[in-house]
């Protein structure tokens, strides 16, 4: 499977902001009757430590022609990410990674910030040329 487009700018900002990368990819099994392979998890999820915290990052490009769909799939396997690491992982917190340019043009619209708040989305805004994090939004 092919990463995200932004998998290196984002792990170079990760790295930039401090994190010490432990996975990339990060597998998640689910149990042993289904080996669960996220799509994000095999394609560009990195799970990361910094002193005593543990995250795991689903990185987003929000590159297709629909935002909205592209939207929906994030969300998704956003859920599935904390679900997973919910049972096996419970010190770990997933984060979504999308471009700032995404977020304020996206994001920021009522009804995609009702949808994050209502299932507590942990977001990392990365800028891809810059290879930085600007914001982190818990």
């Amino acid at each position: 499977m092919a990463r995200d487009i932004f998998h290196q700018q984002v792990k170079t900002a990760l790295i930039k902001d401090g994190w010490t990368i432990i996975h990339d990819p990060f597998p998640i099994a689910i149990s042993e009757a289904i080996k669960l392979q996220i799509e994000l998890a095999a394609e560009s999820a990195i799970a990361a430590e910094r002193e005593s915290e543990k995250i795991a990052v689903e990185i987003k490009s929000f590159i297709q022609d629909s935002d909205i769909s592209s939207f929906h799939t994030a969300l998704g396997q956003y859920l599935n990410y904390c679900q997973a690491l919910e049972e096996q992982e419970p010190d770990r917190f997933v984060y979504l990674a999308v471009p700032v340019e995404t977020y304020a043009d996206f994001f920021e619209l009522p009804f995609i910030q009702r949808s994050l708040q209502r299932n507590q989305v942990k977001l990392i805004l990365y800028n891809p040329d810059r290879e930085v994090i600007e914001r982190w939004i818990n």
